[in-house]
């Protein structure tokens, strides 16, 4: 389905240097001079208007206080705006009264194994994952159930039949599901999700559904809301959303559940308000603001991310046979197999000696990411030629 806006500005996305070499966040802050960072997934561009003015505006009136809404008062100030744009743009409709709010995707994780997994249990998740999500499952004790999410001709893919069989062998009764993926960028088709949706029914599984790339999904791919498949499939799953990617606040601690499986929400419910921390005022005017009044931004944001993936593929094509790339589907993280490349150690260690450019480590990714480095694209275009001409430079080297 298309988007309700398109772009009628284009807004600055070719940020200084300088300004960017200014910026005390993890990205820039975790680079010694010279070096480039293209690694967490931050964007380096300026906030969505939108978003600045709601900001400005609660600061201008004084509004840090207690906020009219709160989790004691029962009303949430993001029920609403999340069902409403999960309509408009995906016709699903989540129930804003099963809708919660949290500070962000991996506390979300980490809220609902505590909730609904014990110690010991396995834990479903496809490979290679977001280096905290595989943190997080190890550190409370649960065991990692790799999905593989493997390259083939086709593009990126997992296998349902493996996923069964290996569920009813370990007894596996949890799906972390990311769509679109990260690291690989793929969006998965809707005859896929059913797929799935059908090992999961058969299996009596809960699905965490982490869909906060959404927003980021290009023509002629579509995302679809898991939840979305059937009573029987929503019933199961549990979706996490967020504006904290597609407008680049993760700093402001926002995101929402949709708790459909009753079970979980009465255990989420059977805590006092606030016991895993409130969000807040700040984090909430941004969000609704982002999803209410955002969207001519967020169009001209993507295609500022096309023509960026454009280059990248365009560099791509010159390290081949070096490097294997598939165009993501979705965001702005290139998934690089350098496995061609002959480097002794990770990739990304030598791209930070070789080329001084910062890439993820793609071993930090878990069970398929040796060999590979994730790169971010979303900075300007001038800093991602330096970044792509630096590469290609360390690739001929190797």
């Amino acid at each position: 389905m298309t988007r309700r806006t398109v772009a009628t500005t284009e807004p600055a996305f070719d940020p200084d240097l300088a300004w960017l070499r200014g910026r005390q966040g993890v990205k820039w802050a975790m680079c010694e001079d010279g070096v480039l960072p293209a690694w967490v997934a931050d964007m380096d561009y300026p906030v969505a208007p939108a978003v600045r003015e709601a900001l400005e505006s609660t600061l201008a009136r004084g509004d840090l206080g207690y906020p009219a809404w709160s989790t004691w008062s029962g009303v949430n100030p993001l029920a609403e705006p999340f069902a409403d744009r999960m309509a408009a743009l995906y016709g699903w409709r989540p129930e804003p009264a099963w809708v919660r709010n949290l500070g962000d995707v991996l506390q979300a994780l980490q809220v609902l194994l505590r909730l609904t997994t014990a110690p010991g249990d396995p834990v479903a998740v496809q490979t290679p994952a977001y280096p905290p999500f595989l943190k997080t499952i190890e550190l409370m004790g649960r065991q990692i159930l790799p999905v593989p999410v493997e390259r083939s001709a086709g593009g990126w893919s997992c296998d349902p039949e493996r996923l069964e069989r290996d569920v009813r062998e370990t007894g596996c009764r949890t799906l972390m599901l990311v769509n679109p993926h990260n690291p690989t960028g793929r969006v998965f088709t809707g005859d896929e999700l059913r797929s799935l949706a059908e090992v999961v029914v058969r299996n009596d599984m809960l699905v965490i559904a982490d869909e906060v790339l959404a927003d980021f999904v290009r023509a002629p791919h579509r995302h679809i809301p898991f939840a979305s498949l059937g009573a029987e499939v929503a019933g199961r799953t549990v979706t996490i959303n967020s504006a904290t990617k597609s407008f680049n606040i993760a700093g402001l601690r926002c995101a929402v559940l949709h708790l459909a499986p009753t079970r979980v929400r009465e255990a989420f419910d059977g805590y006092p308000p606030d016991f895993f921390g409130p969000v807040n005022v700040l984090g909430v005017e941004a969000t609704k603001a982002a999803w209410n009044d955002g969207d001519p931004w967020l169009a001209a944001l993507l295609d500022q991310l096309d023509r960026n993936r454009e280059l990248v593929s365009e560099a791509a094509a010159q390290w081949a046979p070096a490097v294997a790339f598939d165009p993501p589907e979705a965001a702005y993280m290139a998934w690089l197999d350098c496995r061609g490349m002959g480097v002794a150690g990770p990739p990304a260690a030598y791209f930070r000696s070789e080329a001084e450019v910062m890439l993820s480590a793609g071993e930090t990714f878990g069970p398929g990411g040796h060999g590979y480095a994730r790169l971010n694209f979303a900075t300007s275009t001038s800093i991602l030629a330096e970044i792509l001409d630096r590469m290609t430079r360390a690739v001929r080297r190797a």
